[in-house]
């Protein structure tokens, strides 16, 4: 399979798993019947194998393998983001864990204990508890998106979840759902009624980072043609530059990055933008250099920041930061939200000359990009 083949990395899917109470679920009914991958049962809160014996020897093999099964807990939670940085009050829908996509630098290799990828079908128990949420919560506003733990769409052509997603979040007034992915799986999307309440998202990064460090990612051109689709559909659009990279050459890649989006997609239909440098829980480095021996990602120096993760230190933190967000205003329009992902005030003042309590915090910053647009 050529490299190019990757803007639906669900072809890397070689077999499915059903937890075997599942097997009644009509959305489960309906994942079978759609799909041409052989699939078997596994007994009621089982494992489909022992990959996860091994976890990190075995999570490549697990990749390739998709547990569809149940979710016993929330599905629907608060973004694990930490008190010590600027959080956007984001809400996570806990849909499944792990994807086909293989980034170096992915946190979920040091926050997952099993390798297979996981789809829940239990999702009468999902749109309750968020029915449930708005009902209690009805002068609230809520930007929900299923990105945290997994990919929203490089799925989807085995899943449909947004077939299910979009036209429930579509009527909903004090809510939008968020689909942020690397592939460019978009084809679901075209037909479905979204009234502006769904915002789908890319994490984007320099065209060489994006080349060697994301395996079974879309290309740069990919994502952005995606992306103009939906634009097209009348869609909103967001994107994340996220975790941003120190590599000799960072500047003209990430300014290749800049110029190609706004040559794709209008700058118009962008409800936010996001920055956030490399950070991770210190174990990881040990898997990605077990794992990826070849990247040179976890060479640089790092200091541990307020949340316990590694950062760089904070004067390059801020001549990156200074240098895409600067090269960002040039072209965004003027009512997208260019936002840091967890940093410190300081790192605000230092780069953007203000910090978001001045504006009435992220959140509300957020919430009325978002609703500027429908």
């Amino acid at each position: 399979m050529t490299r190019s083949n990757w803007r639906d990395p669900s072809q890397y899917i070689e077999e499915i798993f059903v937890e075997e109470n599942c097997l009644e679920y009509e959305y489960t009914k309906e994942i079978l019947a759609a799909t041409k991958l052989p699939w078997s049962v596994v007994p009621e809160r089982g494992n489909p194998n022992n990959l996860d014996d091994e976890f990190v020897h075995n999570l490549t093999r697990g990749k390739k393998q998709l547990f569809l099964c149940e979710n016993r807990g929330h599905f629907y939670k608060p973004c694990p983001g930490t008190r010590e940085y600027q959080c956007c009050d984001y809400q996570v829908l806990h849909t499944g864990s792990n994807c086909p996509i293989d980034c170096v630098y992915c946190i979920l290799q040091a926050y997952l204990n099993a390798p297979w990828i996981t789809s829940y079908v239990n999702i009468d128990k999902l749109f309750k508890e968020l029915t449930d949420s708005f009902a209690a919560n009805s002068d609230s506003f809520y930007r929900i998106g299923t990105g945290e733990f997994t990919d929203s769409l490089a799925l989807d052509n085995i899943t449909y979840l947004s077939e299910k997603l979009v036209p429930f979040f579509a009527d909903k007034t004090r809510a939008v759902l968020e689909l942020k992915t690397k592939s460019g799986v978009v084809d679901n999307l075209k037909s479905l009624k979204h009234n502006g309440r769904t915002v789908v998202a890319w994490s984007l990064n320099s065209p060489e980072i994006m080349q060697k460090q994301e395996l079974r990612a879309a290309t740069l051109q990919e994502r952005l043609a995606a992306a103009k689709q939906c634009a097209d559909w009348g869609y909103s659009l967001a994107f994340h530059f996220d975790p941003i990279i120190d590599y000799k050459g960072w500047e003209e890649g990430y300014l290749e990055t800049i110029k190609a989006l706004y040559r794709s997609v209008p700058a118009e239909s962008i409800a936010w933008i996001s920055l956030g440098a490399l950070r991770y829980l210190p174990r990881l480095k040990d898997i990605g250099i077990q794992r990826f021996p070849g990247s040179k990602i976890y060479h640089n120096e790092f200091i541990i920041g307020l949340d316990g993760k590694s950062r760089y230190f904070r004067p390059q933190r801020v001549k990156m930061y200074k240098y895409i967000y600067n090269a960002l205003q040039k072209m965004a329009d003027p009512r997208t939200c260019i936002y840091f992902c967890m940093e410190s005030d300081e790192i605000w003042k230092d780069v953007m000359g203000f910090t978001p309590d001045e504006k009435g915090g992220l959140g509300k910053m957020l919430d009325a990009t978002v609703n500027f647009q429908v």
